[in-house]
């Protein structure tokens, strides 16, 4: 560990926090490994995203102005998704913009703001991790991450030093599943098509194990493999490099 560690906040989110704690646990190990002092914040609440994407810009910039008070003073903010961090990153800013003092503040939370796997090899220069997972995976690339952060290779380069890990890559990666957060309950036919299309695909790379970066993404496909019969597995892809794939997949059990 470095003699003088960084103090990094961990963004839980509120699917890893009601749906898969075992991600938020991977990624403490992940950045503990890489000597980072880390602590999560006990006031952190949702960061406001399906408000904002609703439409509904007074409770999204309250959930908004809570989140920025609750992780000033951290050297650096890293949460386990590249959509609740783009949200952090890309609208935050932008939620504020009639606002010069929140707006202020809003951007210094975004400068010190990353996806996790992106701030382990951009930020810290990790290049390997000490993890094994005998499987062939692929890998889906999910759209705030990719889109809006720049995730793609990096992933792909952490995963590549697995031991027993093969990568397969997928047709379309980066076409997004069809989740979207809100976009699937307002456009269920349209998202039924897509996540339809991305399990074929899945299937297609010869894969036993599908990963990303966003548990939205995740539930979504694991939810169309499980009800279609295929026997891919769905995880968060800090939970292959954290080396904790000994819980139950994502849809089978309490992890």
């Amino acid at each position: 560990m470095s003699p003088h560690p960084r103090r990094v906040a961990l963004f839980v989110t509120c699917l890893v926090d009601m749906f898969r704690p075992s991600v938020g646990f991977a990624a403490l190990k992940l950045l503990e490994d890489a000597g980072c002092v880390v602590e999560a914040p006990a006031a952190q609440t949702c960061c406001g995203q399906p408000a904002w994407n609703s439409g509904d810009r007074e409770t999204s910039r309250r959930i908004a102005r809570q989140v920025i008070e609750s992780f000033e003073g951290y050297a650096h903010v890293v949460a386990p998704s590249g959509s609740c961090a783009a949200t952090i990153v890309k609208d935050y800013p932008a939620m504020f913009a009639d606002e010069p003092l929140w707006r202020a503040r809003a951007e210094a939370l975004a400068g010190r703001t990353h996806e996790i796997v992106s701030f382990l090899t951009d930020v810290l220069g990790v290049s390997r991790v000490d993890a094994s997972c005998a499987a062939t995976a692929t890998y889906h690339d999910s759209c705030s991450g990719l889109r809006a952060l720049g995730v793609k290779a990096q992933p792909r380069a952490l995963l590549a030093t697995v031991a027993g890990l093969t990568l397969s890559e997928m047709k379309d990666s980066e076409v997004c599943c069809g989740f979207g957060g809100t976009f699937c309950v307002k456009y269920p036919d349209i998202s039924n098509k897509m996540v339809e299309d991305k399990a074929a695909h899945i299937e297609g790379a010869g894969a036993d194990l599908v990963l990303a970066g966003d548990l939205g993404c995740l539930m979504n496909m694991a939810g169309k493999l499980s009800r279609t019969g295929k026997p891919v597995k769905a995880r968060h892809v800090v939970e292959v490099l954290a080396g904790m794939t000994d819980t139950p997949a994502i849809g089978e059990g309490k992890p």
